[in-house]
């Protein structure tokens, strides 16, 4: 184990640091996140949507989903280039960066007719389906814009303003995108976007196999116990989890499990990793600093927020980061054996990406199904179990070091106290041992005058 530890500290977090702090997934975790709003408001539309199966009079939201949810591959293609270029510090390029990625996006996926004769776009292209196309075409005019992001058809003297140079200027790396994808696309035939698709699907099929979805999970959990965001996947995992979630939703699919919402209702119980049952087990530790973690880090655990738990007890701890990576396989495996298996709760046919949403109270929202609340408790508590024997290891060490380092402080002190206490009256006095100046050998005393009856030289 100290092996392995060794080699996760000095070799592979470092890497893993390096590919985080990489310029291109940089820009394309900003724009992932960026789009988060249209997400939560998605689930949030998709949510109320519900009470329209309940109540007969009840709006439906659907349309509001469509405009929010329904779109973020569309954002995602604007603000990938448009990042980019705000990371290369060339910020007068970053909005046409930003509009030539959109416009290579829509060549992309192909307008066609859809509805009696009138020409459209699929919305399951500019939603969460058209997610890896988004990005490669995001990817490519960015690329393009950066090796002209320098590039000017003026002299530095001219006396031409900065604004119309800026517009020249940006006109040759525009038309180089435009052109590709005209030329891809009608010219040639191509169907980059159903081609995109193709290449990427073996990674949608995998994820939805009882190993795919567990070793996913693991990869959650694994790069978390090392301090690492769990966004650094997000280019590779999210697109394929919001593929699935379009086709759930669309109703297209068998309840494909692995996707954003199933974690929302029943995996992430206090977070990454399953910490709300570790915090809770904490409050009851012996160890005071485990105490005081799990008092601290409850209220936000509640709303799934565990970066004060992982931080502060599970980072780059070994008694503890082997159950976080058990999470993220008996977990998953427990839940495809209760929702495919047996099956005792639904899989949620809605989007629901409130993620700070207690529980269970989010896993019945997403599924309106009280066996789904079942499912969760069961989840917790396995949880739990998982948790509890590993944290009671980390809290004897907690104890026994408290102790060692009380002992050695109250050992020091007694050696350099300046004080020490009476035992028979009670007080505290003060202890100064004087020491008193002995003459110097071989020297006579001084003489302060002899009495006449001591002399010895008289008679």
């Amino acid at each position: 184990m100290k092996g392995l530890l060794n080699w996760l500290e000095h070799s592979f977090s470092p890497r893993m640091n390096k590919i985080n702090s990489n310029l291109w997934i940089v820009a394309l975790k900003d724009s992932i996140m960026q789009i988060l709003p249209f997400i939560f408001l998605g689930s949030l539309f998709s949510m109320l949507s519900i009470l329209n199966e309940i109540f007969s009079g009840w709006p439906d939201f659907h349309g509001l989903y469509s405009w929010t949810m329904g779109m973020i591959s569309l954002f995602v293609a604007f603000l990938i280039p448009f990042n980019l270029m705000e990371r290369l510090h060339a910020t007068k390029q970053r909005l046409i960066a930003g509009m030539a990625g959109l416009v290579l996006f829509l060549i992309t996926v192909s307008p066609a007719v859809i509805d009696a004769g009138k020409p459209g776009f699929k919305n399951e292209a500019l939603g969460a389906g058209g997610m890896f196309a988004a990005i490669i075409t995001g990817l490519i005019t960015g690329w393009v814009m950066k090796i002209f992001a320098s590039f000017t058809f003026f002299k530095n003297s001219s006396a031409i303003p900065d604004f119309v140079r800026n517009w020249f200027d940006a006109m040759l790396p525009v038309a180089i995108v435009v052109v590709f994808g005209w030329a891809l696309i009608d010219v040639i035939g191509v169907d980059l976007f159903r081609g995109i698709q193709a290449v990427f699907s073996p990674v949608a099929d995998i994820i939805q196999t009882p190993y795919g979805f567990a070793l996913m999970m693991f990869l959650s959990c694994f790069i978390y116990s090392m301090g690492i965001s769990v966004w650094v996947l997000s280019p590779v995992l999210l697109p394929a989890m919001y593929a699935a979630m379009a086709e759930n939703v669309a109703g297209h699919a068998d309840h494909l499990v692995t996707y954003s919402s199933v974690y929302s209702t029943y995996l992430w119980i206090g977070g990454v990793g399953a910490t709300l049952p570790l915090v809770l087990l904490m409050l009851r530790a012996k160890s005071t600093r485990l105490r005081a973690l799990g008092k601290a880090g409850l209220a936000p655990s509640v709303f799934n927020i565990n970066e004060p738990v992982i931080f502060g007890a599970v980072a780059w701890n070994p008694t503890l980061m082997v159950p976080l990576w058990l999470q993220g396989i008996i977990l998953p495996l427990l839940l495809w054996l209760l929702t495919k298996v047996i099956p005792l709760g639904p899989i949620p046919d809605k989007q629901f990406d409130l993620w700070y949403m207690p529980y269970p109270i989010s896993t019945w929202l997403s599924t309106g199904s009280f066996s789904a609340v079942l499912v969760a408790l069961i989840v917790f508590l396995v949880s739990g179990a998982i948790w509890s024997p590993f944290l009671r290891v980390y809290d004897r060490q907690l104890v026994k070091q408290a102790e060692a380092e009380a002992q050695k402080a109250a050992t020091a002190t007694d050696a350099t106290a300046p004080e020490a206490k009476s035992t028979e009256t009670g007080r505290t006095t003060t202890v100064r041992k004087v020491k008193r100046k002995r003459p110097p050998m071989n020297t006579p005393a001084p003489d302060h005058g002899a009495s006449p009856r001591t002399d010895p030289t008289k008679d």
